[in-house]
């Protein structure tokens, strides 16, 4: 795994731009160096003979220099093999001029200079220097946009697995509680329980087909809430009254699926299991199409004011998680209890 991640390493730049790179510079140079001599003939024979040279230094550097003592973080071997290399450099490239160019090694300069001088050597080498410091930054740059992209696209992959996961738990839990509840009516030999089937169904389909998106339709959403609102009549009866309001136009609203199942699980939950009547009201309102405000409120007795207060339940914990992740901090849950009513309110962005 580790070879493999070294050789995809080696070839974020393809070859194409390294030729394209080293051909601009090499042109780039022979003019340069020709406009100043006005002798563009000595600029491409000098150029041919140090162009080679430089391939090699700067290949070493980013290939085997960097990453086997800079990124181990041997940096004393590191400066001792980088300016070795320096030095074999020099003696090679002041040869090869001298021998296939020009005895003039230094023709840049006031006078006459003379190889292995301090000034000569100072001058060669800040050069190289220079190419081998270019070269590097851009291969260091290259690299450190891969790594962020690597790090972004970990890190959508980490947030969708968790997002996944924390949706997986709700649809369980949910299936889990309405078997149970159609087992019951079996049991009693329950008429409803045949439309119980029937509403379970058409919740399925939703679960299984549409809650892949990250992102769907609020009409949706609230039909499948419907779905379960029904189930809940049909179980409860005449002991609950429940209804749902919606302010504003939701046509184009778009929400994360399965967001607003728990907070109405756990109204019916703690509310309606305990009472003899009790009412449970859901609100979602679009507040100048930029903030959606959903709110549920279920009635409560004395005894399960400072249970509901104190513990918002597994379910919110997962979607105050949900909403951390999708919204991070650009989101608003709380909630309360005001007169005898347990109340959840969301607002979030649309």
């Amino acid at each position: 795994m580790e070879e493999k991640w070294v050789k995809n390493r080696k070839s974020l730049i393809p070859v194409k731009y390294h030729v394209l790179f080293w051909a601009g510079y090499f042109t780039f140079n022979v003019i340069r160096w020709g406009s100043y001599f006005s002798d563009y003939w000595y600029s491409l024979k000098s150029n041919l003979v140090e162009f080679p040279l430089h391939l090699i230094l700067v290949y070493i550097n980013i290939y085997f220099l960097i990453p086997k003592f800079i990124l181990t973080k041997k940096y004393t071997t590191y400066i001792t093999l980088f300016l070795g290399f320096l030095l074999v450099l020099y003696c090679v490239r002041t040869g090869l001029n001298y021998v296939l160019v020009t005895e003039n090694i230094w023709p840049e300069a006031e006078s006459q200079q003379k190889a292995f001088t301090f000034n000569h050597i100072i001058a060669v080498t800040l050069g190289e220097i220079y190419v081998v410091a270019l070269a590097t930054a851009i291969k260091l740059t290259v690299d450190w946009i891969y790594e962020r992209k690597r790090n972004e696209d970990l890190q959508k992959i980490q947030l969708k697995t968790e997002l996944n996961f924390l949706k997986s738990q709700i649809q369980p839990h949910f299936f889990f509680n309405t078997l149970n509840n159609l087992y019951a009516l079996t049991l009693e030999k329950s008429d409803v329980a045949p439309e119980v089937v029937l509403k379970l169904s058409n919740i399925m389909h939703y679960v299984l087909y549409e809650v892949k998106e990250p992102l769907i339709g609020l009409l949706d959403s609230i039909k499948y809430i419907q779905n379960y609102l029904d189930l809940e009549r049909l179980r409860y009866g005449d002991k609950i009254i429940s209804t749902l309001e919606i302010i504003g136009e939701i046509e184009d609203v778009k929400v994360p699926p399965l967001l607003f199942l728990p907070f109405i699980e756990n109204s019916f939950k703690h509310g309606v299991r305990n009472l003899e009547h009790s009412k449970v009201n859901i609100t979602f309102e679009n507040i100048d199409n930029k903030l959606l405000n959903f709110t549920v409120e279920n009635t409560i007795d004395e005894q399960q004011n400072a249970i509901n207060a104190g513990s918002p339940g597994i379910g919110n914990q997962n979607v105050r998680r949900r909403l951390e992740l999708l919204f991070k901090n650009n989101f608003e849950l709380k909630t309360y209890i005001v007169n005898g009513n347990y109340c959840v309110q969301l607002k979030m962005p649309i």
